[in-house]
């Protein structure tokens, strides 16, 4: 959208967890500077002004190995532009807008990442670990690696790389830490790893340890799991191991995706016993709190990307 054309409001898509409003904060978005996104970034500004989201964190995909889509599809001056410029736009309709990023963590870049955050100054940093080129969850290769293992062997190769992200310390939050069960199924079900609750241990007291938040990320109430990545079970299992720190974002990169099921995120989140989320302006981590009366919101809709 041209910035000389001013903020225009658009309708809003679908219904049911689609049609989520009057929430404090989105904190997981992508726009089309994201190479698997097409949305321009004032239809989100449109829709959180429209369903009264006061603030919205556009976290565009940074990748830094050559082979990853998102490597060098942006440039930083470019994302940080387009968001300060939108951030004003919008200022006057009482919607915040923050620029975030999304860096895919790999152990053998975590020196580059390490500079690069360092040269390059965010609001708001999710780190998160994504199936690569070399993954053995890739479509065509996921079937040959669960024959004859065990399910701590399967996951074995994610959950190791994101109790390596939150180790780091790097991030304000790690994304979507069991993103991997959407690239299992059918094979491992979410049912599966809600009965081995064990192989989390080591992620969320990574998390508690460096003081990362644990992202509840609502992408995957549209997906196959059908269900918060992670689970509300491993959400109350973060606070038990001595968790203070959960993020709430939709991780949309369709307008139709905008805050999905986020009011089944917040709900999920003050059911395991916290009363705010965790998020970063650009200085000191602040809480930004959750509405006591908040209702239990309807999930039923058709799944999508």
């Amino acid at each position: 959208m041209d910035a000389a054309a001013g903020p225009v409001v658009q309708p809003t898509v679908g219904g049911g967890p689609a049609l989520d409003r009057d929430l404090p904060l989105d904190s997981h978005l992508h726009t089309n500077l994201s190479p698997d996104a097409d949305v321009l970034i004032d239809l989100y500004c449109a829709a959180a002004a429209e369903r009264a989201i006061a603030e919205i964190a556009i976290t565009d995909h940074v990748d830094f190995d050559p082979r990853y889509p998102a490597f060098e599809f942006a440039s930083f001056g470019d994302r940080e532009r387009t968001v300060r410029e939108a951030a004003e736009r919008w200022a006057e309709h009482g919607l915040a807008v923050r620029f975030g990023v999304e860096i895919t963590y790999e152990r053998v870049r975590e020196d580059e990442i390490r500079g690069y955050l360092a040269r390059h100054p965010h609001d708001f940093v999710i780190g998160s670990v994504h199936i690569g080129p070399d993954s053995p969850y890739r479509p065509e290769r996921v079937s040959a690696w669960v024959q004859g293992r065990g399910l701590a062997a399967i996951v074995e190769p994610h959950f190791g790389e994101v109790r390596r992200a939150a180790e780091s310390g790097l991030f304000d939050t790690l994304g979507h830490i069991d993103f991997v069960k959407r690239y299992l199924h059918p094979f491992v079900t979410p049912a599966d790893l809600a009965a081995a609750s064990e192989l989390y241990d080591p992620i969320l007291a990574a998390l508690v340890d460096s003081g990362t938040a644990l992202e509840v990320n609502t992408s995957g109430l549209r997906q196959s799991p059908g269900e918060t990545y992670p689970a509300p079970s491993i959400v109350e299992r973060y606070r038990e191991l001595g968790g203070r720190a959960v993020t709430a974002g939709s991780d949309a990169h369709r307008i139709d995706s905008f805050a999905f099921g986020l009011a089944a995120g917040y709900h999920l989140i003050r059911a395991a016993g916290f009363d705010a989320v965790a998020f970063r302006r650009g200085g000191d981590r602040v809480a930004v709190r959750i509405a006591h009366a908040m209702a239990v919101p309807n999930t039923s809709s058709v799944r999508s990307l």
